[in-house]
Parts: structure tokens; C-alpha cells; sequence
């Protein structure tokens, strides 16, 4: 039942608080989404979502609904002007309370962006693109995103700007070592500052790691932790019309998913390890 149709009938009460699965839930109660089975696109789009309880009500026929808003819903803030269309109503047998590791609230989630860079056509230069589509389908907790931006330089630089705790960029990048030898680097924010290499031209296509973080400053970013996740490439170019990367490449994109996965536990955790700066 969406909210219009449940505002028009007259006959109903405000409950301070009703019982779930033996917990007692009180509006300003933080609940998970459990619609049943054969609701609309609606119930399909709020399924397994976590909101938070702003009313309970009963009907005249003694049936509880309870009003929720959405955690992650952009209206969620606007208070008494939010719009009908961010407010929900579910029956009791639809939500559950959150359990106790559940309860982080969404200001209190670190953000962290994984993105993919390189180009698919460039041999390994397509490394970081392939690692992206291998993470797409990680199950990360929540607050984390992973993106291929693949040659997109402003779309990156755009993301850099919406607040993320940490980006971990994963490229190609020239480093010591053989081929397929993995590393984890970070920026000197030192040397963002530094002009690019080529004053007054912006390479919309441009993914070096320094000149797109350079971008996403300039533009009033605000960027926080980065890591560039690397890979000694064997070549960064098309060898004899091969497509795709090289071997000594594609047998460290599985090690390289690991690396990340390790870098994310350990970030959510506090132990932001701490590495070399980009050469």
C-alpha cells in the first residue's frame, strides 16, 4: 500500500511502539526490508533495504502499519517537506529488526571507491578494467562501490568528488619488477599541486593516476585517502594485433582481487596500511 491511499483513511491511531520477532520497535528504530513474495516494482526495489521507522499506525480494523524511510534515500533529510513518494508503509510481518551489527548508520559507513582504469585496447593497459569486472560481482559490505571507468578521465574525477574515505585506484602502472608484479602506492598530495605536465590542456581520455587527481582538486575535490593499486605490465600497447592482457597480466588479476579484498577488510577495520608514494 503506498502512502496516498493509506493517508485517506480517516480511521486510524499512532502506536508508540509494536513488537517483531520479540523485539520491541519504536518510531526513530532502525529495520530491514522484507516485502512478500508477489508485491510490485516497488517491494522488488526495496527489498533487503534498511530504514528507519517514523510511524507506527493501526487501522480501524486493528492492523498495524509501519512508515518507514529509506537509509540510503537522498529525501530522507528534508524532515516535514519530504515528498510522499520517500515514505513507505509495511505491514509487521514484512520488516525485522536490525541486528547489533547491523546498527551502523549510513553518516557512520566508510566510503571507499574501487575503480577500474585503462584501456582495453592498449594490451595490459587493460588491467584495471579487467579487475573491476571480476569485483563487480564481490560481495563488499556496504559503502563500498566498485566502478570500470575505463578511459573516462572526468567521470573518475566527478566520483573523486562525492567524499570518499578511501579510492583505491587499480591500474597498469611501470614499476620495478616482472611483468605482472603487483604493488600498492599512494600520492604525495605534494604533488597534486604541481602543475601537469602539459599547462592548459585536459585530456578528457587522460587516465594517468596523478593527472586525473590533479583534475578532481581542481575542481574543488576534496580528496581524502588514495591507493593505486598497480601492475607491472609487460606491454602497455597492441603487440602484433593481440588482444587483451598478456599472460604474465591475467594470471595476477585473481591474486590482485585478494589484494584488494584484504586492502577493504583492513580499511573498514582501522588499519589503513600505509605504502610508498607514486614514483
Amino acid at each position: 500500500m503506498n502512502e496516498w491511499e493509506w493517508q485517506i483513511l480517516e480511521d486510524k491511531s499512532c502506536l508508540k511502539s509494536v513488537e517483531i520477532a520479540g523485539v520491541l520497535v519504536r518510531c526513530g528504530n532502525r529495520v530491514r526490508l522484507q516485502p512478500k513474495a508477489g508485491g510490485d516494482v516497488f517491494d522488488l526495489a526495496l527489498d533487503g533495504k534498511i530504514a528507519t521507522v517514523e510511524s507506527i499506525e493501526q487501522d480501524y480494523e486493528g492492523k498495524v502499519h509501519v512508515c518507514v524511510v529509506i537509509d540510503d534515500d537522498p529525501g530522507r533529510d528534508i524532515g516535514m517537506m519530504r515528498q510522499p513518494g520517500h515514505r513507505f508503509f509495511f505491514a509487521v510481518d514484512e520488516i525485522r529488526p536490525l541486528t547489533e551489527g547491523e546498527r551502523t548508520r549510513p553518516e557512520e559507513i566508510k566510503k571507499i571507491l574501487i575503480a577500474g582504469i585503462g584501456n582495453i585496447f592498449l594490451g595490459d593497459d587493460g588491467f584495471g578494467v579487467e579487475v573491476a569486472g571480476r569485483l563487480a560481482g564481490h560481495a563488499f559490505p556496504s559503502g563500498v562501490k566498485v566502478a570500470d571507468f575505463g578511459i573516462r578521465g572526468f567521470d573518475l574525477a566527478y566520483a573523486l568528488m562525492e567524499g570518499y574515505e578511501t579510492t583505491i585506484l587499480v591500474d597498469a602502472y611501470p614499476d620495478e619488477g616482472q611483468p605482472g608484479t603487483l604493488f600498492v602506492l599512494e600520492p604525495d598530495s605534494n604533488q597534486l599541486d604541481s602543475p601537469p605536465s602539459q599547462p592548459g590542456f585536459v585530456d578528457p581520455h587522460g587516465m594517468h593516476p596523478l593527472n586525473v587527481l590533479r583534475m578532481a582538486k581542481n575542481m574543488g575535490g576534496k580528496l581524502k585517502r588514495v591507493l593505486v593499486v598497480g601492475c607491472v605490465p609487460a606491454t602497455l600497447g597492441p603487440d602484433e594485433g593481440q588482444m587483451g592482457l598478456s599472460a604474465q597480466v591475467a594470471n595476477a588479476v585473481d591474486e590482485c582481487v585478494k589484494l584488494i579484498d584484504s586492502l577493504v577488510s583492513r580499511i573498514l577495520a582501522g588499519k589503513v596500511p600505509n605504502g610508498p608514494e607514486i614514483k
